[in-house]
């Protein structure tokens, strides 16, 4: 099945741009140039993944973004915005986006992130599916509530993300570079230790001293639930 890719920007040449580069990639792409346009066309649930302008005439990318999350469209929202500081980035993901890209951008990291949204989307949990179980492990996707042996386990959101990937993946080696397209969204390691203090975090809480240990390092390729 075609994936179809709304765009909704008011800068012309930027978008024909994203126009050519994804119809190249395979995907449908409609576009429109301004604000309210653009949210009744995200609002008619038609499409696979919507990137989304944050200075836009006639209605905000932040104002239709949170009016889409509030009427329950769940396609996932990638932001573009020359708006690069933090602050700009945390409004936008805490508005209900799912990835926030700085312009200007490079046409394969674009094409990318959107791979990576999709991707996300594809392995979202059934409808049915309420629990992940691994050994001493369970979490609750509902109230995102995490317990070894039935004790409750307080991890911070990253540390969620990381776990839930992860049991989805049990038994299996877990690269970094599959890692940071999981969690935080990156096609490439940036070359941080970002993982490895997460994952160090992660692995106190969750495997306290003289219980056995859940995740593993693969020496050489990455981590394993096991």
């Amino acid at each position: 099945m075609t994936t179809r890719v709304l765009t909704v920007e008011d800068d012309p040449l930027a978008a024909n741009e994203i126009v050519v580069e994804l119809e190249k990639c395979g995907f449908e792409v409609d576009w429109v140039n301004n604000g309210p346009d653009g949210l009744a066309r995200a609002m008619s649930g038609e499409y696979d993944v919507i990137m989304l302008d944050r200075m836009l005439p006639g209605l905000d990318g932040l104002t239709i973004l949170t009016t889409l999350r509030t009427v329950g469209v769940q396609a996932p929202v990638l932001m573009l915005s020359a708006l690069g500081d933090v602050d700009e980035r945390i409004r936008g993901l805490r508005a209900g986006g799912d990835d926030y890209l700085t312009k200007p951008f490079n046409s394969d990291e674009l094409t990318a992130r959107l791979e990576v949204l999709l991707r996300r989307r594809r392995e979202a949990p059934a409808r049915n599916e309420t629990t992940l179980n691994a050994g001493p492990l369970l979490v609750d996707l509902i109230s995102r509530k995490v317990t070894r042996d039935g004790v409750e386990v307080s991890l911070l959101p990253t540390e969620y993300r990381i776990l839930e990937f992860m049991m989805r993946h049990a038994g299996q080696t877990i690269t970094r570079t599959m890692l940071f397209e999981a969690v935080w969204g990156y096609h490439f390691d940036p070359g941080t230790n970002l993982i490895d203090v997460h994952m160090g975090r992660l692995r106190k809480k969750i495997d306290p001293p003289g219980a056995k240990a859940t995740i593993q390092t693969v020496r050489g390729s990455g981590y394993i639930l096991t």
